[in-house]
């Protein structure tokens, strides 16, 4: 199939935005075999875009979409004056979750977590990352992860799993953080490998969750099963999450609303992506932004994530979540695209996808609009055509 007078954003780093006016594109198979101007494109099954633009399908990097029952009421406390932690402490945040997650079957987690999938498909996402986190028992973090899995047979979408049973202290360990990493976080995480369930293991470093110490302890697990490893930290303040991110490599470091320009030499040197995440900064009602221009200045990749959940941020458009990390933190439209296109797949330890590219995949985004500023630009509009995933339409 050949796909001609189209705008391709190829986000390759060539150029802004790498765009080549009057494109066209060779699919084969499940992949790009050609991208360039149209009139040196090759011979094959030419299909008219328009004049539309294609970007690379859309990633998001950081969600948590599985879980059961909703926080509503919590969203009402904040309002009334409660602060995030407050609410935590009062039994509620991802503890409540908890208890919701706990008592679904795993097929009403399914069909809850496809709702918020084809939210995002229709905005052009093709890859999602999934974390756990909500079961905070062996039985529930297992079921967590199968659900995840299963997303893949009843969608065109690719899943990674994000094992995250280190997101909080369950109400039957409360006071007893170690005795919880000990005696639930690190064995479901060799269970939950064993079954070949995990992408990457994921942590909350965090007042009300994890410190570096206890963290440290899962992460050293992750390495000795060959797991890559990412991290919640630094968003309601500054315990040194980023810096034990770095020391690891891991593939991102995600909110880092108080990381400091330390923490971003760190990132650059480690090669780690740093996951932005607006959704939470809105809704929280955060006033301490992370902090952009030392990201840029020392050239650590960012991504731009949803961070979809249900109770920090019920985030469920990925073209929100990049006017966000425009309007609020004042990235620029094309750091937006690369944060949910190139940077994203970096973030999740892909290779073959975020570029149009000879060799990647082929799953794109085709756009009822010509400038790649207007995906940044307009709030609640969806102007996806269509989207192709694996070479298919």
């Amino acid at each position: 199939m050949l796909l001609t007078n189209l705008r391709a954003a190829t986000m390759t780093g060539e150029g802004r935005y790498g765009l080549i006016d009057d494109a066209a594109i060779l699919i084969e198979g499940e992949q790009i075999a050609w991208v360039g101007p149209r009139a040196d494109a090759p011979a094959g099954e030419a299909r008219d875009m328009g004049g539309r633009l294609v970007t690379p399908g859309l990633i998001d990097c950081h969600t948590h979409i599985v879980f059961g029952g909703d926080r509503a009421k919590e969203f009402e406390m904040r309002l009334e004056g409660a602060s995030y932690e407050e609410v935590a402490r009062a039994g509620g945040g991802i503890v409540s979750t908890v208890r919701a997650t706990r008592m679904a079957s795993e097929e009403d987690l399914l069909q809850d977590a496809l709702r918020r999938v084809d939210a995002f498909l229709a905005e052009g996402v093709n890859t999602l990352e999934v974390k756990s986190g909500y079961g905070l028992d062996r039985d529930s973090e297992l079921r967590m992860l199968r659900v995840a899995r299963q997303i893949e047979a009843r969608r065109p979408v690719k899943i990674c799993t994000s094992y995250l049973a280190a997101h909080a202290v369950p109400e039957e360990y409360a006071g007893r953080p170690d005795a919880y990493i000990d005696d639930v976080a690190i064995p479901t995480l060799r269970e939950a490998h064993a079954q070949g369930l995990v992408d990457a293991v994921d942590g909350f470093c965090e007042g009300i969750a994890f410190d570096t110490v206890q963290i440290e302890r899962v992460f050293q697990v992750a390495q000795e099963l060959g797991l890559p490893v990412k991290l919640h930290a630094e968003q309601l303040s500054h315990l040194g999450g980023t810096a034990l991110a770095a020391k690891y490599k891991a593939l991102s470091a995600d909110h880092v609303e108080y990381a400091t320009e330390e923490d971003a030499k760190a990132l650059a040197a480690s090669g780690t992506v740093a996951t932005i995440l607006p959704g939470a900064f809105y809704t929280i009602r955060e006033t301490q932004a992370p902090p952009i221009a030392a990201f840029r200045a020392h050239q650590v990749p960012m991504a731009l994530a949803s961070d979809c959940n249900p109770g920090s941020s019920p985030l469920s458009s990925l073209l929100l979540t990049m006017n966000m990390g425009c309007t609020l933190f004042r990235m620029t439209p094309e750091e937006a695209l690369a944060g949910v296109t190139r940077n994203a797949a970096r973030a999740l330890g892909l290779s073959d996808r975020g570029t149009l590219a000879v060799g990647q995949r082929a799953d794109l985004a085709i756009w009822d609009i010509k400038d790649p500023a207007e995906l940044s630009y307009r709030i609640g509009f969806n102007p996806l055509h269509a989207r192709m995933y694996g070479g298919k339409l």
